[in-house]
């Protein structure tokens, strides 16, 4: 047995798995353990759990792997320092940083107490991790693959060919030119602040019109090979300080973009709290076509260069679930593989599998579930009901145990058609951010009202954000424009025009939906509850999103009792147990 811990450390959305064989055994967000929101720093947790759900020891880690390489590229960083000389802040942020990487296995033996490490640790370059990612879980034997981001040891976007256990890359952007940092400028631009606040973009740019595109058009330039280049004038990344949190908390990112960027737009940035306008909306739907622009045009080169008719897809803007939903019309790929942690969570996974296959090992089982998390049994949760006797009681709840799956299937389905908001805790938890029916709040698509019934009791969040519908695989096709497997909830589809007033609740303002496929042999429970939905209603497919409230998704029995208390939820399923208020 070889068994390897891989790790995305030190940066946003700290992570760990487990990877035997090249079987993956267990994985997890470091955030879903601190309780905070893309927790950065090191994954101890995630480690300790990982390591402990699969019965292992620290000493029994053969190899440890690192999804950043400080030495990669130093030719190119050094020869950017000489030339542009930017501000000795960066310079000495760098090297912290690059010093903090060097004592892993330090922390290792912090996060076990006690244990030894006797583990060889491995430094792999943050794309040919994502690439890994990408490509060595996918269901491809041959396909072209791609990692785009904000930038990882010095460059922002890699792609190239995987044959078999190989990854070659063909091409690479460095720093200071990144499709990741024009998007993130934008966004904080917009008035969304926060690490992550992307998806707000996407969701916003369907309300309005690309009018600035020419301008952004003269801010990422696209290149005859396929690349892109950014009008550095716009920007402030590549010569100043920018002000980022990476260890330990809640990642931030200060102001990514220059004064230049309000003359070019002719408008200056919205503070957050002012009210969104129309040419916010306009600047988000300009931004995000742009963005498409730019990536169909490292797509369609890629294609151009290796003519094969798969594409396995990593990276953060590898989560622009709008973008790669038009990947099989704007390109000519015929079909698209996103893993469930595109982002840098997923980085861990690339790490171990690239160690793995340069160990001589060979491909396993594609990842066509992403139920890799923690999971608590019956007793465990009958328990903690036991435990929660009076906090449940004092809001009048009941708790009950189905009689069997078909009961528990049905009567959440029929709570759902009557209107309910029902908490699904279910399994093991979803590795990366979507929750896909292990993590779920689910309710009717039909009710046009649900939107604002989620935002009032639960959710709180702005109106224009959309939810998503996990509709059975089997009847993909004839509600949607499109046909595919979507497992991760990373692609968006067309609603036929039909159906799009039968399901207004999961129906985005441009008649599309970002759609989670559900099928019986990877979530047999979900399965049946959608089914039985289908079988009350008509209708193949419950909304879903993600079980929390303005925390990350929740993970324990305990956290996910405690949102259903705090909120207006009327339901909350736990594992065979129903919970449901009387009042």
């Amino acid at each position: 047995m070889t068994t390897i811990l891989g790790i995305n450390a030190f940066h946003g959305d700290a992570a760990a798995c487990l990877v035997q064989d090249g079987r993956m055994l267990a994985a997890a967000e470091e955030e879903r353990f601190r309780r905070v929101k893309h927790w950065a720093g090191f994954p101890a947790r995630a480690i300790a759990w990982c390591l402990e759900d699969a019965g292992l020891r620290l000493a029994d880690v053969d190899h440890v792997a690192m999804n950043q390489d400080p030495r990669a590229h130093w030719a190119r960083k050094l020869a950017f320092t000489l030339r542009q000389r930017p501000d000795p802040g960066l310079v000495a942020e760098r090297l912290r940083n690059r010093r903090a990487r060097a004592g892993t296995a330090a922390l290792l033996r912090d996060a076990c107490p006690g244990q030894s490490l006797r583990a060889k640790v491995h430094a792999v370059e943050h794309h040919a991790a994502h690439m890994s990612s990408a490509f060595h879980v996918s269901p491809f034997e041959k396909a072209c693959v791609a990692s785009v981001d904000g930038f990882g040891d010095f460059a922002s976007a890699a792609w190239g060919i995987g044959r078999g256990s190989q990854v070659d890359v063909d091409q690479r952007v460095f720093f200071p030119h990144s499709l990741g940092i024009f998007y993130q400028a934008i966004t904080q631009f917009i008035g969304f602040p926060h690490y992550g606040d992307e998806y707000k973009v996407m969701g916003l740019a369907p309300y309005g019109e690309p009018a600035y595109l020419d301008e952004m058009r003269r801010i990422v330039m696209l290149q005859a090979d396929g690349s892109f280049r950014l009008d550095l004038a716009c920007f402030r990344h590549h010569r100043e300080k920018i002000d980022y949190e990476w260890n330990g908390g809640m990642p931030s990112v200060g102001a990514l973009f220059s004064d230049e960027l309000a003359q070019r737009l002719r408008t200056p940035a919205r503070r957050p709290g002012d009210a969104l306008e129309q040419w916010h909306k306009d600047i988000a739907r300009s931004a995000q076509a742009m963005y498409e622009e730019a990536f169909f045009h490292l797509l369609n080169a890629l294609h151009a260069k290796h003519r094969l008719p798969y594409l396995a897809l990593a990276g953060g803007c590898a989560m622009n679930s709008v973008a790669n939903g038009k990947i099989t019309r704007h390109t000519p790929f015929e079909d698209v593989y996103v893993q469930s942690a595109a982002g840098d969570a997923g980085g861990a996974v690339g790490a171990a599998y690239s160690v793995w296959h340069a160990l001589g090992g060979r491909r396993g089982a594609p990842h066509d579930h992403a139920y890799w998390g923690p999971h608590f049994g019956d007793e465990e949760i009958a328990r903690l009901l036991h435990e929660r006797f009076a906090d449940l009681e004092s809001q009048h709840c009941v708790a009950a145990l189905a009689s069997d799956e078909a009961a528990l299937a049905r009567g959440t389905a029929e709570a759902i058609a009557r209107g309910e908001v029902v908490g699904w805790f279910q399994g093991r938890m979803e590795w990366g951010p979507r929750a896909l029916g292990n993590r779920s709040i689910v309710c009717d698509p039909r009710r046009a009202d649900m939107k604002e019934v989620l935002n009032l009791k639960i959710k709180r969040r702005e109106s224009f954000r959309p939810f998503a519908p996990s509709v059975l695989r089997e009847a993909v096709a004839d509600w949607f424009e499109l046909d595919g497997d979507v497992p991760f909830m990373m692609q968006v589809y067309p609603i036929k025009a039909v159906k799009r007033e039968l399901i207004p609740a999961v129906t985005h303002v441009d008649g599309t939906g970002r759609l989670q496929t559900v099928t019986a042999s990877t979530n047999p429970r979900y399965h049946a509850l959608i089914s039985a939905f289908c079988d009350l209603t008509g209708v193949p497919m419950v909304l879903n999103t993600s079980f929390n409230e303005n925390e990350p998704v929740v993970c324990a029995p305990g956290e996910a009792l405690d949102c259903f208390l705090r909120t207006k939820m009327d339901r909350l399923v736990l594992g065979s147990h129903v919970i449901r208020r009387e009042v």
